[in-house]
């Protein structure tokens, strides 16, 4: 599997409502950092606990992906980072030592790009975010470079956030057309409901693309109301999601769309089903951060490897389900997960 993203470090912190409002920030919501939020990391770190973790949505879903498959090097991440730096350097160690062959473009412009993760109502809330800072400067030429090239082609599997969108939406485009042309699986994931408005023409020059399509409720709707689906309703949502343009007719387009505690929606060859999560206590919630990246990682793990939708989308649920467990998009050492784990 092969996946282009934004690598950042996260500086994670659990901080106040007051806090969120000072810098006109929502309780679950992603963007990219401006101007008034220039002075907002400083504070985080002068003002409260944080913890720094390696980050970035699709190299979390890698990760993940890359911990339950087991096998080192099944996944190839690019994305860029600064040239000699600190946080690159910890990126770069935590990635290897996952077992993911990361091959990240290096610049001198720009340090390694950061996230802030900032938490409040008990874990339960996130809001990320991002200053890009050298992952804004990932360009297609990385993708010519021929040992980089290659790794590109061998791949089966090619998943992206649509994040990149704001970085190099030429290079997402690059690897989604290999993938059509040469029968592969495209996978792609909404991301963050910004990214459905501001970044909406380049996305659906991705779209037609796409064969598997990931979002959370919150993206549908957004997506929805600005291609004027004229319905708020998730499942009928994701069946016009699915029914979008394709460019490959071989088979139809995958859409699966999570909504938190309840169940997920899943589109699949014309038919609509919802799949449960697994339960967990309110206590038991530590950070709702990286949970979509992790489910994406977990269903991935298990459909690259051939199992069943049932079997990926259980997959999805245990990692998302550990995830919440913990700070951050940490693992443990050991996996758990076992195919024939029953999970509804």
């Amino acid at each position: 599997m092969f996946a282009l993203g934004n690598p950042l470090l996260d500086i994670s912190a659990d901080v106040t409502e007051e806090f969120l409002k000072k810098y006109d920030l929502k309780a679950n919501d992603a963007i990219l950092a401006d101007e008034k939020h220039r002075e907002m990391y400083e504070d985080i770190v002068a003002n409260f606990n944080v913890e720094y973790v390696p980050g970035g949505a699709t190299q979390n879903t890698i990760r993940v992906a890359q911990w339950l498959i087991g096998i080192p090097h099944a996944t190839t991440f690019m994305g860029c980072i600064g040239k000699d730096d600190k946080f690159g350097k910890i990126l770069e160690e935590r990635a290897q030592a996952a077992g993911v062959n990361v091959k990240y473009q290096r610049t001198d412009k720009e340090p390694t790009g950061t996230c802030a993760v900032l938490i409040t109502d008990g874990g339960k809330n996130r809001s990320l975010c991002a200053y890009l800072a050298a992952a804004n400067c990932f360009t297609k030429d990385h993708l010519d470079v021929p040992e980089n090239k290659e790794l590109m082609e061998k791949a089966a599997f090619y998943y992206i956030s649509s994040f990149p969108l704001t970085v190099c939406p030429e290079a997402m485009l690059t690897i989604a057309k290999h993938s059509c042309e040469n029968n592969k699986t495209f996978i792609m994931n909404l991301s963050a409901p910004f990214l459905c408005t501001v970044f909406k023409e380049p996305m659906m020059q991705l779209m037609p693309y796409v064969d598997i399509l990931f979002g959370n409720e919150s993206e549908a709707l957004t997506f929805a109301k600005e291609h004027n689906f004229k319905t708020e309703d998730v499942k009928e949502i994701t069946r016009k999601l699915s029914s979008l343009p394709k460019q490959n007719g071989s088979r139809a387009r995958t859409v699966i769309i999570t909504q938190g505690s309840d169940p997920t929606i899943v589109m699949h060859n014309g038919e609509i089903t919802e799949y449960p999560v697994i339960h967990l206590e309110e206590k038991d919630i530590v950070d709702t951060n990286g949970a979509g990246d992790a489910f994406v990682g977990g269903f991935l793990a298990q459909f690259v490897q051939g199992r069943s939708l049932k079997e990926s989308i259980c997959c999805g649920n245990y990692a998302a389900n550990l995830i919440i467990q913990r700070s951050g998009c940490l693992l443990p050492e050991k996996c758990t997960f076992t195919v024939v784990n029953p999970c509804f």
